[in-house]
């Protein structure tokens, strides 16, 4: 399943990312990147969806799709979206698994339903999104008390801002944890947990953190 490009906010070089991600899809699948860089968020993400029992996800900015493949594999919902705004990426995600249903989209408008799902995840991609807007979208297409369940690089010194220039923001930005709260919670979502990703090597190697909430 598919769908053209939206015309939806993006960052200013949001372009540039997606047309640099498929030119790195066919490395992005390597092994030992995945294990150390990608498992442990996507272990995370699928121990928070069989805890609540969730049916019906979203896995946004879902790469080549192995976490959205792994979550059919593993937890076989009733329904499973796998959303990237790459081409590239998404004809990797494609060969992997004809049970996900894949969706060329933006995370600001990914044209489903209201209420569609149960469940929005997303690991290591949230900081190429607008922010708010992709917040605003997750919670329009989550059912009443659906989980939102996002990993990312939170970095926690209070200079996390300085050392992002402007030029970087264009590209990506990575709010630091308090930061990662309040934007959640005035999209409209209620926190219920926030922590580092757990990992077999200190959290300062990668400064990732699990952010779990609820749609109020």
């Amino acid at each position: 399943m598919s769908a053209a490009l939206p015309h939806a906010p993006a960052r200013a070089l949001n372009n540039l990312v997606t047309q640099g991600w498929n030119q790195l899809a066919r490395v992005y699948n390597s092994p030992v990147l995945q294990r150390v860089a990608y498992q442990p968020p996507q272990d995370e993400i699928i121990e928070q969806l069989r805890i609540a029992g969730i049916r019906r996800i979203a896995d946004v900015g879902c790469g080549t799709g192995i976490l959205a493949s792994r979550i059919q594999q593993e937890l076989a919902p009733d329904l499973i979206y796998g959303c990237d705004a790459s081409v590239g990426m998404l004809r990797q995600a494609q060969a992997r698994s004809d049970q996900v249903r894949w969706i060329n989209r933006q995370a600001e408008n990914l044209g489903l339903d209201d209420g569609a799902v149960d469940a929005v995840v997303s690991t290591h991609a949230f900081h190429f999104f607008d922010h708010a807007p992709a917040l605003t979208e997750f919670h329009r297409i989550l059912s009443p008390g659906g989980l939102l369940a996002i990993v990312l690089n939170n970095p926690r010194s209070r200079f996390a801002r300085l050392l992002q220039p402007t030029m970087v923001q264009g590209l990506a930005y990575f709010p630091p944890p308090d930061e990662m709260r309040t934007l959640v919670e005035a999209a409209g979502f209620r926190i219920t947990e926030q922590r580092p990703v757990r990992r077999p090597i200190p959290d300062q190697l990668v400064p990732d953190i699990l952010t779990v909430a609820r749609r109020g």
